[in-house]
């Protein structure tokens, strides 16, 4: 009888669990600018600042080289959140689930702006509507008019769009805005649309349109205090420029 075989022992990779793999290099670096983030935020840079954004939607994706790609192909940050859908589907990488995300960060940057719309802040120039209508349509490209309606004290009231156009016009109805002011006993408006070729010198419809809103207004002892035709980074005042 042949004695007993001995069992080899197990390879040592066998007997053990196997080693978790390191994570991966971009963990450590995300890990990093969360707490330059907390300790110096004004020291991350703007592409920086979207790797922690994509990241909180491609967790277990390097979002550096995205990161880059978005803030070349738009010029800011501000371009790369005001951008498209269409456009940012058109950025490799690019998917819905970011395009959901991005239509957040949007709607929220746009209320941060309205907060003085919201908050009932007295009207004192065109700056605080402007802003609002900077944040809200100054990069769509199609037209949008809306309407700031102030009460007697120049508080604003509310802030809606009455009208939904094209490219390069939209059409609006001084019937559909004087029924608005009256429908929230307002004393007075302000209107606003954005110019999507980026020029917001307005056209001669732009005047027109004004001059017919004014004047019914006026029968009605309503007060038209500004018109204002915006684009993403700038705006026209009617008031300052002698238009009312």
């Amino acid at each position: 009888m042949s004695p007993p075989r001995k069992k080899s022992a197990p390879p040592a990779s066998a007997s053990l669990k196997a080693a978790e793999s390191p994570p991966p290099h971009y963990m450590g670096h995300r890990q990093r600018l969360r707490e330059k983030l907390t300790i110096e935020p004004k020291a991350l840079a703007d592409y920086e600042l979207l790797e922690l954004l994509l990241g909180q939607v491609l967790p277990r994706r390097d979002t550096k080289p995205l990161a880059k790609e978005l803030a070349a192909r738009f010029g800011s940050l501000r371009g790369v959140i005001q951008a498209t859908p269409e456009d940012l589907r058109e950025v490799s990488g690019f998917g819905e689930a970011l395009c959901g995300h991005w239509a957040l960060l949007r709607e929220v940057f746009a209320r941060v702006s309205e907060a003085p719309v919201r908050e009932r802040q007295v009207f004192s120039g065109p700056e605080v509507v402007a802003e609002a209508a900077r944040a809200r349509i100054g990069h769509l490209k199609v037209e949008e008019f809306w309407v700031a309606l102030v009460d007697n004290k120049n508080r604003l009231m509310t802030w809606e769009r009455v009208g939904r156009g094209t490219v390069d016009q939209t059409t609006v109805y001084p019937r559909e805005v004087l029924a608005l002011a009256l429908k929230h006993s307002a004393a007075g408006l302000i209107l606003a649309h954005n110019h999507p070729g980026g020029d917001p010198k307005p056209s001669q419809a732009d005047l027109d349109l004004t001059r017919r809103i004014r004047r019914s207004a006026e029968e009605l002892g309503l007060r038209v205090l500004d018109h204002l035709v915006v684009t993403e980074g700038a705006h026209f005042s009617f008031q300052e420029a002698g238009f009312l």
